[in-house]
């Protein structure tokens, strides 16, 4: 779940820096996608929304305040992250420590792709478990192009997020994944696990999706 969160401002070759540091990846190893432009606007919600994967940027923490409670893998992560969440729990997605429905919404903002596929199906599950019947869960994620060179080990998205009042210019990188991720994936994910699709957004190199609970 750990993002590989910059300060604004900061130029491109220390935010490649910084994701390569951490993963462990040379810089050339690196295939470098076109800038995301991401608008996030202000959604409607009711109560508290759990944000998973909230540290780094926290960018559904900036949006919504005191409404979240955000959690991450990594204690770094959420220290670093801006003050906004009512609070912010170091907790794996994958094991929740919330009661069954403690939730009416959740969200997931550029974080499944820091988790292994072979752990999707269980952070469904357990978001699925947490959220009230008819609850809403919001993914924001990345599409991984296929992998058409051997040598680039990893992946490094330029992302530019504007929020209602603000904008936010980062970057992610993470090790390429096995395949495509992609709206398909998620979508199938949704149906297995119990979810129904409200809305779906592909977007040039990203995506937006709108589950409810069944």
């Amino acid at each position: 779940m750990n993002k590989k969160s910059v300060l604004i401002g900061a130029s491109l070759l220390s935010v490649l820096a910084v994701a390569a540091a951490q993963e462990r990846t040379k810089p050339a190893q690196y295939f470098f996608h076109e800038k995301l432009d991401v608008k996030v606007p202000d959604f409607p919600a009711e109560g508290l929304i759990l944000d998973i994967g909230g540290g780094g940027e926290g960018v559904i923490g900036q949006l919504k305040g005191t409404q979240v409670i955000a959690v991450d893998l990594l204690k770094r992560e959420l220290a670093e992250a801006p003050a906004g969440p009512l609070l912010k729990i170091v907790m794996d997605a994958r094991d929740l420590k919330f009661l069954d429905g403690a939730f009416p919404t959740a969200t997931v903002f550029f974080t499944f792709m820091y988790i292994a596929p072979a752990d999707h199906e269980k952070v469904f599950r357990e978001i699925h478990r947490v959220l009230r019947p008819g609850g809403r869960l919001l993914i924001w994620d990345v599409i991984f192009p296929k992998k058409a060179d051997p040598q680039k080990t990893g992946i490094f998205y330029p992302l530019h997020i504007a929020l209602p009042k603000k904008e936010i210019n980062t970057g992610y990188g993470v090790r390429f994944g096995d395949g495509e991720q992609g709206l398909a994936h998620f979508v199938d994910l949704a149906e297995k696990t119990g979810f129904e699709v409200v809305t779906r957004s592909p977007e040039k190199g990203w995506f937006s999706l709108e589950l409810r609970k069944r």
